[in-house]
């Protein structure tokens, strides 16, 4: 279903309701944009700190312990 068609598909939904209803349906729909907008936040933030070289020296950092240490492997 396209944007269009959906769009179309609330409007008409919309009209049949009652207004306090369509208020709530208005609420939802803030609440999916404050969501996706988050998620957009999130992901970009994501981003960044995966591109980022601000904890690059830990690649080259040797490690302190390996396997052979373990006393008891579960």
């Amino acid at each position: 279903m396209s944007r269009a068609e959906i769009i179309e598909k609330t409007l008409s939904a919309l009209n049949k309701l009652p207004e306090t209803k369509g208020g709530e349906v208005a609420d939802f729909a803030d609440f999916m944009v404050k969501k996706t907008e988050e998620q957009n936040l999130q992901s970009g933030i994501q981003h960044l700190i995966e591109t980022s070289d601000a904890f690059a020296f830990l690649k080259d950092e040797e490690d302190l312990y390996t396997l052979e240490d373990l006393k008891e492997k579960f």
